[in-house]
């Protein structure tokens, strides 16, 4: 694409204002959009944009190249496919979907439109990650025998009041909403998984959410190596870790923080410690935080993607696999109580 690239936002919630500052630096912020007209006015506004209130309106307005969809969860599978149907290339916030035949809707749709679908897993770009990426590309661990995935985060009460979070229909699970970049990246390390058990409980949100606020999965992978995943969204008052730990015949590497950003512990027979780069803040949300902020490395590799599909940081099949993934681990993990 010779020059910069339009986009368009759908969903004016607190994750868009990362997707309207990226849009707007590293392209033009063009058009938005909200069933909620003040939100898409406040937003709009602040970067002289067109509101529109339906997606038909939208697609409908003012030309753009790229949708970013941010709407709830329930709602990623149909906004994508009505944009790809209408000729648009989509960035979607993650979860891609909340059931893998829906994600597959959309691969196919992309490819019949002959449009990119790009889906945004930002904690790959976290400098930790990517040099234990490295790591294992070059086998520098050896064979991987066990890992230990901990995913320790807070969400109050006031997070799931008066919203669509904490319903199934909308947002699936906290495997899906809080916890798919952490499957994610297990996919994108570690393989595929085999197969799963465990178990899953409600402990502080009963009543206030349809599914868990926690769970233990025990994971079997398919290059052999087995480890846990313990998540929860009842970490007292704050997010306490988001950490994986994998044990390998040549060394072992704790990639942590509250956020995968930290690198805890290394050990690695003839390597010394690297200096890594900070890397960027993590989202704030007001009462809670959430992953990394790496939209600017998103939208750079989406804009760099245009005109070269092979140089996406992740395909929509990868995306997808962690979708699969979840689907597994809550097939095989009976909510008790």
């Amino acid at each position: 694409m010779s020059s910069k690239p339009r986009f368009a936002i759908i969903g004016c919630g607190k994750i868009a204002a990362r997707h309207a500052r990226e849009a707007s630096k590293q392209g033009f912020l063009v058009s938005v959009c909200d069933i909620i007209p003040e939100r898409a006015d406040q937003l709009a506004g602040e970067y002289s944009a067109t509101p529109y209130y339906n997606i038909q309106e939208l697609l409908a307005g003012k030309d753009f190249d790229i949708l970013a969809v941010c709407t709830p969860n329930g709602l990623h599978a149909e906004h994508t496919l009505t944009a790809l149907q209408a000729g648009k290339h989509v960035l979607c916030e993650k979860p891609m979907a909340i059931s893998s035949g829906d994600a597959d809707k959309m691969i196919v749709a992309a490819e019949k439109a002959g449009k990119q679908l790009f889906v945004v897993k930002q904690n790959r770009f976290n400098p930790p990650v990517s040099y234990l990426k490295k790591l294992l590309e070059e086998k520098k661990l050896g064979a991987i025998f066990q890992f230990e995935m901990n995913c320790f985060w807070n969400r109050p009460p006031a997070y799931y009041k008066s919203t669509w979070k904490g319903t199934k229909k909308m947002d699936g699970g906290i495997l899906f909403t809080q916890f798919s970049h952490f499957v994610d990246l297990l996919y994108w390390l570690l393989g595929d998984v085999a197969s799963a058990s465990g178990l899953r409980y409600n402990c502080t949100h009963k009543g206030i959410i349809e599914f868990e606020d926690g769970g233990i999965a025990m994971l079997q992978m398919k290059n052999g190596a087995s480890g846990t995943l313990n998540y929860t969204v009842s970490s007292h008052q704050k997010n306490m870790e988001g950490s994986l730990t994998v044990f390998g015949e040549k060394g072992t590497v704790k990639v942590g923080g509250q956020y995968l950003n930290e690198l805890e512990y290394f050990s690695v027979e003839g390597e010394t410690l690297p200096s890594l780069s900070k890397g960027n803040p993590a989202n704030q949300y007001g009462e809670y935080e959430g992953s990394m902020s790496n939209h600017d490395k998103v939208y750079a590799s989406t804009i760099r993607s245009l005109e070269d599909p092979a140089l996406r940081y992740i395909t929509p099949a990868e995306a997808q696999k962690s979708i699969e993934i979840i689907e597994k681990i809550y097939a095989a993990s009976p909510l008790l109580g």
